[in-house]
Order: structure tokens, then C-alpha cells, then sequence
């Protein structure tokens, strides 16, 4: 079976699974936490090297405030409680979005698990953090410009490659499969730049139910496909033309 180098996953349903069970949200973002930590581990058994998650928008500071504090402490749960076991086992951290308007506290719990793990290579687990696909093009678009203006780069020159370059996922492949949980069909400010040529699985669970299993049917859904990007298949590359 064909399988991606680079799966993106947006981790739907967290409330939704909660409400369900007649628990507070708070709960779901918790049990949301723990399949996350559970796919991380079962990474090495699907030959995958780069793993982005969807963990926190930059919509979501909208969400009632009692909510966000909720999902910032289980942030620093997660780090704090895993990070020693992800270095250990060879993940590499990384963490993409808007950085600026963080708190110090949690920019330096980010900076210190990308430090701590950055010459790790079993598996690269990128972290969207405060992160918005349209907001992340806007900043690469003013790199740029800024460029222009110091005379570093001319607008007329400025090609797709140049954007891609001032992504903040600059050094990391495009991803090949995009999952989104819960039943939802749209992508939500998700790597839309990157996502171009993507192939999407959405997958009715709610995300604390996601598992190997959902995974594996996912991958087995993609190794299913013929990715084109853009172009024809062979077969159709090579048919004789019918003139009528």
C-alpha cells in the first residue's frame, strides 16, 4: 500500500463528544489530548514522517474565555508531561502560526520543545497553533514586500516558490492526505495554500474516538486514489485521440 509521506489532521468534534456523554467541553479537549498522544505513538507502524494537527486557531480566542483557558492548560500539560517521551522517541516538534501575540509563557514552552527536539528524525510532529491559513499568507506576502521595499527582490519577480518560502512551513513538504473528523466537509483556514493538491478523507468520528484503526482506513482510502495534480493519468496521456 502507497503511503503519504505527510498527513495533516484537523481535530474536529471535541465538544460535540463531550456533549454527547453529558460532560463538560472541557472533558472532550481532554479525551482529544489523549488520541493525540496515543497517534503519535503509533506513527512509526504507518511509515508516515510528518504529522501536522490542527490543536488551536486563531478564531478559536472567540470561544467563550473559560474555554480557552481550558485549552491553554492542556497545552502545557501536553508539552510539560510529554515532551521527555517524544524526544526520546525521536519526534521532532514543530510549531506553525502567528507567534506575536502570544503570551510568554506559552511562546517559551513552544521555543523550548523545538529546541529540545530539533535534531530528532523518527517522525516531525507540526503543532498549528494559534494558526490560520489566511493569516499565514498575509505574513508571507508582507515578507515579501518587505523585501521589495529593501530592494531585495523585485514584485514582477516574485514567483509561487518565493510564497511557499515564507510559509511557516517553509521546510516541511506539502501534505499529501488531509483528515478532518466529526463528519464536517471543509478545510476551516487549514493549510489552504499547502492543502493545493492534497487528497481529502473526512471521517464521520468524533476526534477523542479517532484511532489506528481510522487511520489505517484513511490510508487505505488514499492508497486507493491516483493524485494527478493537475495533469492526466497515464492511460489518458497516452489514448489515441477519436475524431468524429
Amino acid at each position: 500500500m502507497t503511503s503519504p509521506t505527510h498527513v495533516a489532521i484537523i481535530m474536529d468534534g471535541n465538544g460535540r463528544w463531550a456533549k454527547s456523554r453529558g460532560l463538560p467541553r472541557v472533558a472532550g479537549h481532554r479525551a482529544g489530548v489523549e488520541a493525540l498522544r496515543n497517534l503519535v505513538r503509533a506513527m512509526p507502524d504507518f511509515g508516515i514522517s510528518v504529522l501536522t494537527v490542527y490543536a488551536f486557531s486563531s478564531e478559536n480566542w472567540s470561544r467563550p474565555k473559560s474555554e480557552v483557558t481550558d485549552l491553554m492548560g492542556l497545552l502545557k500539560l501536553f508539552i510539560r508531561r510529554d515532551l521527555a517521551e517524544l524526544h526520546r522517541n525521536g519526534v521532532r516538534v514543530r510549531i506553525i502560526g502567528d507567534r506575536a501575540t502570544l503570551q510568554p509563557d506559552i511562546g517559551g514552552l513552544l521555543e523550548e520543545a523545538e529546541n529540545l527536539t530539533r535534531e530528532n528524525t523518527n517522525l516531525t510532529l507540526v503543532i498549528a497553533f494559534n494558526y490560520g491559513s489566511r493569516d499565514e499568507i498575509v505574513r508571507a506576502a508582507r515578507k515579501l514586500a518587505e523585501a521589495a521595499v529593501r530592494g531585495e527582490i523585485l514584485p514582477q519577480q516574485i514567483e509561487m516558490d518565493d510564497i511557499t518560502r515564507s510559509l511557516d512551513t517553509a521546510d516541511i513538504p506539502d501534505p499529501d492526505l488531509v483528515i478532518r473528523t466529526s463528519g464536517e466537509l471543509r478545510l476551516s483556514n487549514f493549510l489552504l495554500w499547502q492543502a493545493a493538491y492534497s487528497e481529502l478523507v473526512f471521517v464521520p468520528c468524533y476526534w477523542p474516538d479517532f484511532g489506528s484503526d481510522h487511520l489505517a482506513e484513511a490510508l487505505r482510502d488514499y492508497a486507493g486514489r491516483e493524485r494527478r495534480f493537475g495533469g492526466l493519468s497515464p492511460e489518458e496521456a497516452v489514448a489515441p485521440a477519436i475524431v468524429r
